[in-house]
């Protein structure tokens, strides 16, 4: 199945794929087809949104956090599809929504968020895709972006929000200025610092170089693939080990052979409510791993197989 069947967004914009903004379905990223989200600020007709149809700027902090290159091609999509779905171009300059399909705004009229609305564009993220702009070398555009942020302040405090719709003078809503929402947002005076910061140093301010150097300069991969309940993956890269992580103590008894043999390991305790246990399995080329656990503490069998393939 090519992945545009179950993104729709990468049809649409004409990408490989995409960061979603989120997938608490239980059901492995690359398995995902017709999973929906409930959306709680949405009225209930509408709050029903297709997990894969949901994306965000939080991709970005990928790159201000040293995991992915500015250029990384997965990031070069995402930023595409951004773009085509949660920009807004104001008189000034762009700004950009939290998500689509965010009903935290004012509603259509402009009457005040009741629960339910529509989401409006937040000044905090031209400052946070300036970020982005440094990290890519491109501080031209940052500072146009800076110019754009400032823009969007009132006598020297910024909104949490900008009006991104005609002008309703009734209301003191103009398009590309602050909306009835919280201001100042100390958020948005922190992202505005820090780009400022930025900007002077011509590098990304809080970008933790010990990850940079990890993901980006040396491109460390991590040894193991985890396997969850809430993520629970149904292949294995040859090469990778397999982490199974658990929210109780457990043995594991697993096999590579049809159960003809089985072995057991017990988990181990992180101390943060997190067990693990890691499968000697990297050496294997092919074939398929099964387990099963017997909780600890309950005293009984998951009563279960699970099923990975070696690919």
């Amino acid at each position: 199945m090519d992945v545009r069947d179950r993104y729709p967004l990468a049809e649409q914009v004409g990408v490989e794929g995409y960061y979603i903004r989120i997938n608490p379905s239980g059901v492995p990223t690359c398995d995902l087809k017709g999973q929906f989200l409930k959306i709680n600020n949405l009225p209930d007709d509408k709050a029903e949104v297709l997990v894969t149809e949901l994306v965000s700027v939080d991709a970005l902090a990928l790159v201000r956090f040293g995991l992915r290159a500015a250029d990384d091609p997965r990031i070069l999509n995402t930023i595409k599809v951004i773009d085509a779905v949660l920009k807004v171009d104001t008189p000034t300059g762009p700004c950009w929504y939290r998500y689509n399909h965010d009903g935290y705004g004012e509603h259509e009229d402009g009457s005040p968020f009741d629960g339910t609305g529509i989401g409006r564009a937040w000044p905090l993220l031209t400052g946070e895709r300036a970020h982005y702009e440094i990290a890519a070398g491109n501080l031209k555009g940052a500072r146009k972006l800076l110019e754009t942020m400032e823009s969007f302040a009132n006598h020297g405090l910024f909104p949490e929000q900008i009006w991104d719709a005609d002008d309703l003078p009734e209301r003191e809503l103009f398009f590309g200025k602050f909306s009835g929402s919280a201001m100042p947002l100390v958020w948005a005076h922190a992202e505005y610092i820090k780009l400022c910061c930025s900007i002077k140093e011509k590098k990304v301010f809080d970008l933790p170089q010990p990850v940079y150097a990890r993901y980006v300069e040396n491109k460390q991969e991590s040894a193991q693939v985890a396997w969850r309940f809430t993520q629970p993956i149904t292949t294995l890269p040859v090469g990778r080990g397999l982490r199974i992580e658990t929210r109780a103590a457990a043995m594991i008894h697993w096999t590579a052979d049809n159960w003809e043999t089985s072995k057991k390991i017990s988990t181990r305790d992180t101390g943060l409510g997190i067990y693990f246990a890691d499968l000697p399995v990297r050496k294997k080329k092919s074939g398929r791993i099964e387990f099963t656990f017997y909780w600890e503490e309950a005293e009984c069998w998951e009563g279960k197989d699970f099923t990975v393939e070696i690919v």
